[in-house]
């Protein structure tokens, strides 16, 4: 497996994005802006956290499974890029655990790692940490880590591991613990080791939503069967105006 080839596809992919090569990005934000992907979220079970699906024309639908913590959607978004640039498989589905199954998997993990937590953007981090990057990371420092990347702690821990900047054991070690209350114990906010919110868990954004507005405008389609397919997408806010308050401009 080539590492320097996945570490280049995630540099590309940054800059394909508009990001640098060292700074933490928002992945869920940058994907919506996509021309041609739909971002699904939607409640698929504890073995599978993310879906694939690429079209002929080139459009693409990725499913997030709403139920993983924010920080593991990230990731598994991440890893989805991967197939929708990479990847000739017209359908691909991610397991929960991560750096298992077939080679392209593993692939697709290590990218993510890349795309997520750039390896200088990494050491750089570590050095703000540590006087000497050579020191044992702590629990802590892992924690901090994480948070600044606003990654899942399994693929902090993931990364750190490939990186060589911790050992099996300590990968081991850190994974079993209860990272939330540590994360809390620190002062940070929690909600990176949370799922989505029960009312949020089935929601679509991206090409689907802006292919029916064009259809509408266009009078290909009445109204009724445009707010059919907003239901059909779980989007019934924008069907019902269930969003709260008002718009605020500051």
């Amino acid at each position: 497996m080539d590492l320097t080839d996945l570490m280049t596809k995630a540099e590309i992919i940054r800059k394909k994005m508009g990001e640098d090569c060292n700074s933490p990005i928002d992945i869920l934000s940058l994907v919506q802006n996509m021309d041609n992907l739909t971002l699904v979220y939607y409640p698929m079970g504890s073995n599978i956290s993310g879906i694939c699906i690429k079209n002929k024309d080139g459009n693409c639908t990725i499913a997030i499974n709403s139920l993983m913590t924010l920080g593991r959607q990230r990731f598994s978004l991440a890893h989805e890029l991967y197939h929708y640039y990479f990847d000739e498989n017209m359908v691909n589905i991610c397991s929960k655990k991560i750096g298992t199954g077939e080679e392209n998997e593993r692939k697709a993990d290590i990218f993510a790692s890349y795309l997520l937590m750039p390896r200088t953007a990494l050491y750089e981090k570590i050095v703000s940490l540590k006087n000497d990057i050579s020191s044992k990371l702590t629990l802590e420092d892992v924690i901090r880590i994480e948070q600044y990347f606003k990654v899942s702690h399994q693929t902090a821990l993931y990364q750190l591991l490939n990186c060589r900047f911790i050992t099996k054991r300590e990968f081991e070690l850190y994974m079993n613990i209860k990272v939330r209350r540590e994360a809390e114990l620190l002062g940070f906010n929690s909600d990176l080791y949370k799922p989505t919110s029960e009312d949020k868990q089935y929601c679509t954004y991206g090409k689907y939503l802006n292919l029916a507005k064009q259809m509408l405008d266009k009078e290909l389609i009445s109204n009724g069967k445009y707010e059919e397919l907003l239901l059909d997408a779980f989007r019934s806010d924008l069907v019902y105006g269930l969003e709260e308050g008002g718009d605020v401009i500051d």
